[in-house]
């Protein structure tokens, strides 16, 4: 029995964290079956070599997100911890787990004396603008014990110590409300010092911050100058510290970076660069000083999460030549990043990369990018030796790349495709017996990796790249089961917050953050801030998330019962609706089957009720008790103005029913077998074609199941024709589309403005392939209790899921042989299942390994054939 780590809130990284008091969390390995905690001990250190202060034995099965037990940690505070358990048989304890070391960062506004420093000239407000250089040499006295640096930018960031990059993060500090909440990272830079002459440098681009934003061309949003606020504690082994800070004693100047657009790319020009100028003894002569500029330091805050990273590098799988003569790669896989190149040739020499997701007639397909230029330049210094150029403040979404102007034969050895997004840890695998669905699955996790580049946005490609609550509320569960989310969805609901309490109306924005002119308040949208915490606490199980976003999901739930009123209907705004319906018109997205007040209504009751079972938890019993009456106000509301007696549904359509089914809006049993029955004679209607768009999507399988037609939806699941599920796959999609037709049967790009080939939204299936095609599911938070139930449908003869949960490794796989059915579970320690087989037996399993066979056989599959139009099925 060992304990095999040691987490601190939801960290891997615990250098600069936030928290004075962090939860631990920790994972016990144990082959004991059945094994259950009974009681844990904390021992911690303080600094490196203090005094060791232990909790002594508490008796609790708690091993997620559990209490800080010592004193809190003040800034700069630096403690190791270790672990140890004992299980409720009785026996001796584990041994103690390793060494974990976590180090608070800067806690108070008060602990920066660093000043935000601007460069020494005037910049125009409306156009782009190099990236600035600043510089400072320093002298330390002694030999260097411990060095951190604390830093962050009004814009995009990379800083160098002695000629070295710190870190491996880009394009930090990333992307907040910047008005509200500005995150600064702490690097350990100890290695990188020496005693005597030091030289800290540091690039700096408008990012988000000032530069161009959204499809309206938007500058300035934050501010009109971008910024630096770098602060280096440096402790010598005789016990002095040496404090280095911004202010207007540093030097700067413009490099070789010409532009840097999130948009439009980067041109770099190698002849400009300034060798040595990061390091000490550079000759700064002709560079200008630096400007002062306010900061509140108040909204300094320490990340929540992991940071942007480089996470893998791509070969070439193809190297075309397009009709009209241009050289295209291929790197086999729609990605989000950038690309990296090695190439010789004359000082001078221009080589431009233009990146786009698909091709069209074989050429670049550009369209779809919209205003964003997506364009990089590089120009050669002329090196005997070569060169190596990465863009450093952009990213692209992209999986080709037209090269032109290359000096010679390009090679396979010569571009490399970076692939770039937050550093999430992988949580989440599916298998199946069907390759066209494991290639569906690839895709959706493509997709999140792609539009997580530290916030979850809609596209990664065309002048938008925006953190629409829509997208994230509906694709949240499967988010979390793929990768550890925690802490940077944690951050993103922080800016939600103070974007939607600082409204006059308390209500949030569409976007987070909010970089959009008009407001729309609108159903599924905005129900990101009750949806996505509870999503969270479900999967994570973290309480505390309730509390934090509390207020904010009162304020929209309070905000929207009001625009409702005493009819409980909601129906005096605009909304979003069934977004991107197939039947929708190509300039017309909104324009779905479904009424966009009946979708508004449903989604009031369910954030109602979901807000009653959150205020039940955190102890706000009355609370609890207002929101469920307002939903079952609303839910009879619902069924007043849209539903038959007998269960038929205004409008007709799958979304609608599926709303109904899935959000328990039918009042008698009657109803619901009625709408059941409906909602397949619809999908059959359609062939088994999806009628569905953002808001029916994820939930027309599981309303399918409800209704007892899970064949029904495995026949959903597998259509191959458009619009469905698999369509894009047998087109060659490796990411998720943001329309169910982006591209069309003849090879051509949906002509409608709004055309992603990688938009997460309609992947939200991969959450039913987790707990219904697998059968892996969350039965308590946090998994603490598993539910496997998997459903065989389709021709599947086998899948299978494996995730990670917060206790351990949770798996489930399925076999199906003739009438034979087998089933293999996995169950973390300290953790229990229910296992329900697919003819009806359950059984109530502790950790460990369990086998389960049965004689089962399969439910017929339906087949496609004409029928009149309203027979019944």
């Amino acid at each position: 029995m060992d304990i095999t780590s040691v987490r601190f809130e939801h960290h891997r990284e615990p250098l600069g964290i936030g928290e004075p008091r962090p939860r631990l969390s920790w994972l016990t390995s144990t082959d004991v079956p059945g094994w259950r905690q009974a009681a844990y001990e904390v021992e911690m250190v303080d600094g490196d070599a203090g005094a060791t202060w232990s909790s002594g034995r508490v008796d609790s099965a708690e091993s997620v997100l559990v209490p800080w037990p010592g004193a809190p940690l003040r800034s700069r505070e630096r403690r190791r911890v270790r672990v140890r358990v004992w299980g409720d048989d009785g026996a001796e304890p584990s041994a103690w787990s390793d060494w974990h070391v976590v180090e608070a960062g800067l806690l108070d506004a008060a602990d920066w004396t660093a000043q935000l420093i601007g460069p020494d000239w005037d910049e125009a407000p409306d156009r782009s603008h190099p990236p600035a250089l600043f510089r400072h040499e320093f002298e330390l006295p002694g030999p260097v014990e411990s060095a951190r640096l604390y830093a962050t930018a009004h814009g995009l960031y990379e800083v160098e110590l002695n000629g070295a990059v710190v870190g491996d993060q880009v394009l930090a500090p990333g992307w907040t409300s910047y008005h509200h909440r500005l995150r600064y990272q702490t690097y350990d830079v100890t290695g990188l010092l020496r005693e005597g002459p030091n030289a800290l440098g540091a690039t700096v681009a408008e990012g988000w911050f000032r530069g161009r934003l959204t499809w309206k061309s938007k500058r300035n949003v934050y501010g009109d100058r971008a910024g630096l606020l770098a602060q280096l504690e440096v402790r010598l082994a005789d016990g002095r510290t040496v404090v280095v800070g911004t202010d207007e004693t540093w030097r700067c100047a413009t490099g070789p970076i010409l532009e840097a657009s999130l948009y439009d790319g980067e041109t770099y020009d190698a002849r400009l660069e300034r060798p040595g100028w990061s390091a000490p003894g550079y000759d700064d002569t002709g560079w200008s000083g630096s400007r002062r500029a306010p900061v509140d330091r108040t909204r300094l805050v320490a990340p929540t999460g992991p940071p942007v990273r480089r996470t893998q590098v791509l070969r070439p799988a193809a190297i075309l030549t397009s009709p009209s003569g241009r050289t295209i790669v291929d790197f086999g896989q729609n990605l989000v990043g950038r690309v990296r190149l090695r190439v010789s040739g004359p000082a001078g020499h221009v080589v431009t990369l233009r990146h786009a997701e698909v091709l069209e007639n074989d050429e670049l397909g550009v369209r779809p990018l919209r205003t964003a230029r997506a364009t990089d330049r590089y120009t050669l210094a002329g090196r005997p030796e070569g060169e190596e150029w990465e863009p450093r403040f952009t990213f692209h979404g992209f999986r080709y790349a037209e090269v032109d102007g290359w000096p010679g034969e390009l090679t396979a050895d010569d571009v490399t495709a970076v692939v770039v997004h937050t550093d999430v840890e992988r949580t989440g695998w599916f298998e199946a017996s069907e390759p066209l669905l494991e290639r569906l699955h690839e895709n959706v996790v493509w997709s999140l990796r792609g539009n997580l580049v530290d916030v979850p946005t809609d596209c990664p490609q065309r002048d938008e790249r925006l953190g629409w609550t829509g997208d994230l509320q509906v694709f949240a569960p499967a988010a979390s089961f793929l990768f550890d989310c925690a802490g940077p969805l944690t951050s993103w609901l922080r800016d939600l917050a103070a974007e939607q309490l600082a409204s006059p109306d308390r209500l949030p924005p569409v976007v987070v953050p909010n970089v959009l002119d008009d407001k729309n308040d609108a159903a599924a949208w905005g129900d990101a801030t009750v949806v996505v915490p509870w999503v969270l606490y479900r999967r994570f199980g973290d309480l505390q998330l309730l509390r934090d976003q509390f207020p904010s999901m009162t304020a929209w739930v309070d905000g929207i019962a009001e625009r409702a009123g005493e009819s409980g209907i909601w129906d005096g705004d605009w909304q979003y609706g069934d977004w991107l319906d197939p039947s929708a018109p190509p300039d017309d997205p909104a324009a779905a089957r479904t009424d966009p007040a009946l979708v508004a209504t449903a989604y009031l009751a369910r954030s109602a009720a979901i807000l009653a079972d959150a205020a039940a938890l955190i102890g706000e019993h009355a609370a609890s008790e207002r929101y469920a009456d307002l939903a079952a106000r609303v839910r009879r509301a619902f069924a007043a103005e849209y539903v038959t007696p007998n269960g038929r549904l205004a409008g007709d359509t799958q979304t609608g029913f599926a709303l109904a089914l899935q959000f328990a809006l039918l009042e008698t049993p009657e109803q619901r077998e009625r709408a059941g029955r409906r909602l397949v004679e619809l999908v059959h209607d359609g062939r088994y074609r999806i009628g569905t768009g953002f808001v029916g999507t994820p939930l027309i399988a599981d309303a399918l199941c409800t209704a007892g037609a899970t064949q029904v939806a495995y026949r959903l699941l597998l259509e191959t024709s458009c619009p469905s599920f698999l369509y894009p796959v047998t087109m060659g999609a490796t990411t998720i589309w943001e329309r169910w037709d982006s591209m069309l049967p003849d090879g051509t790009v949906n002509p409608g403005e709004m055309t992603s080939f990688n938009h997460y939204a309609l992947g939200a299936v991969a959450d039913w392939l987790h707990r219904v095609v697998a059968g892996l599911a969350p039965g308590a938070p946090g998994y603490r209790h598993l539910v496997v139930a998997p459903r065989p449908g389709g021709d599947l003869t086998s899948a299978g899921a494996v995730h990670l949960t917060p206790y351990g490794r949770a798996s489930v796989r399925w076999s199906q042989d003739g009438d034979a059915f087998t089933l293999d579970v996995e169950v973390p320690p300290n953790c229990t299942a229910t296992v329900r087989l697919p003819g009806g037996a359950a059984h109530e399993v502790a950790a460990g390994r369990h086998r389960f066979e049965e004689r089962h056989e399969p439910a017929p599959y339906p087949p496609v054939v004409e029928r009149p139009r309203n027979a019944h099925v």
